[in-house]
């Protein structure tokens, strides 16, 4: 049995459920998948809060920061697809747990690494452990959607950015004391999230058992095929232009408020913290508002109106800096649940594939834009990245050559 045909049926209305859908049990598996989403992405985030203590500790310089985080995102870029893929074919209920344990050894490695090599090498067990959780949570997060496809996939992916954000304040005030041991502390959240993901695995379980019993619906595929390739292109490009602008803010943001307007370390995190947040609202924002007037309409706002702000943020003082900052993170937020749920109705019953390839390439993107922005930090300065990157957001005029899949956007119910 194939996961397009286990994705297929779930359009096929049960007689008599095995595992229990009620709203409760739906609401309980995405709070879990979304907590431990959560502490994926804030170890995930604990790598660039703590980059101003590698740089001090091991004489870094900003292109081998940049490779720090290129080698964790290109290492999950690479592998989600494939894991995707391969789990839509045979899902596989325990990946969840060991993705965690893949996380929770890369944080042993990293509080204790001696040598920049084994710093790569944390970062790259860090880019594993994404690569399996992301499109199997992501799977786990449609079958507990109920249909509201957006709002699951927000809900499910606010969890990351609400640790993206706090991960800078629990470095600052768990690592920044102690210096590279501190990370050990985040071992207890890995501990956690390994925890909750076997009960997860085991819901998971029961769900596809339950799935493999009923009758198989044919997936529809409303576009041509060349129409589909070209759609995901132009989603591709816009995922480049979204996450190429947050990799100039999540790697080095702290260094340009530093230069630029001489603040602490700690201070900088604070706004590093206000940064996450305003991204965490946005997600949650994207996904239901996609469900009620449609996800193109939200994928051109959200990438097209953060351009005036990223325009206007290399000239503003230090309170604009941070208010701008804020209005583009919320914004630019909102593009991503909305594209991927896009892309998941262009391709019926390869919610894995789909999934592992768009968080695959975001993580892909970030990293190479880390390195390629930190390379040319290092020739030019932060200023000018700031400068440059401001009109990636033009991108989002690409979003008029997406075809129209939802003329008649959902509309609220009496």
């Amino acid at each position: 049995m194939t996961a397009q045909q286990i994705q297929g049926s779930e359009a096929v209305a049960p007689r008599v459920p095995v595992v229990p859908m009620t709203e409760a049990t739906l609401l309980s598996v995405l709070g879990a998948v979304s907590i431990c989403h959560l502490i994926n992405d804030m170890v995930q985030s604990l790598l660039p809060s703590i980059y101003p203590i590698l740089k001090a500790s091991f004489h870094l310089n900003y292109a081998q920061i940049g490779l720090i985080t290129f080698t964790f995102q290109i290492t999950a870029s690479i592998l989600q697809p494939f894991i995707g893929h391969f789990t839509d074919r045979r899902p596989i209920s325990w990946s969840l747990p060991f993705g965690m344990t893949c996380t929770l050894i890369g944080l042993v490695l990293l509080a204790y690494a001696p040598t920049f090599g084994l710093l790569l090498m944390a970062g790259s067990l860090f880019g594993v452990g994404s690569a399996i959780f992301h499109p199997e949570s992501s799977r786990v997060a449609r079958m507990a959607s109920g249909g509201k496809h957006g709002f699951a996939q927000s809900f499910f992916q606010v969890g990351g950015n609400t640790g993206t954000a706090i991960g800078p304040l629990l470095a600052a005030a768990l690592v920044l004391p102690l210096g590279q041991r501190g990370v050990l502390w985040f071992t207890l959240f890995a501990l956690l999230g390994i925890a909750i993901l076997i009960w997860v695995g085991r819901w998971y379980k029961q769900r596809i058992d339950h799935l493999r019993t009923r009758k198989a619906a044919r997936p529809h595929d409303p576009l041509p095929r060349k129409q589909v390739l070209f759609a995901l292109g132009i989603l591709m490009l816009l995922v480049f232009s979204k996450y190429f602008y947050i990799a100039s803010l999540t790697s080095y943001y702290t260094f340009y408020l530093i230069s630029r307007f001489h603040l602490s370390v700690a201070s900088s995190q604070f706004h590093l913290f206000l940064l996450f947040g305003a991204i965490a609202a946005g997600t949650l924002i994207g996904g239901p508002v996609g469900d009620r007037i449609g996800r193109k309409l939200v994928i051109w706002v959200s990438i097209l109106g953060a351009l005036p702000f990223t325009l206007m943020l290399p000239y503003a003082n230090l309170f604009w800096t941070s208010v701008l900052s804020v209005l583009i993170g919320v914004i630019i937020a909102s593009a991503f649940s909305a594209i991927l749920v896009y892309a998941q109705e262009l391709v019926p019953g390869r919610v894995g594939m789909i999934s592992g390839l768009f968080f695959g390439f975001a993580f892909g993107m970030g990293g190479i834009g880390a390195a390629v922005l930190g390379m040319l930090a290092d020739h030019t300065s932060i200023d000018y990245v700031y400068h440059l990157c401001a009109y990636l957001p033009a991108l989002g005029l690409l979003t008029g050559l997406l075809p129209n899949t939802e003329p008649y956007p959902q509309k609220r119910r009496r």
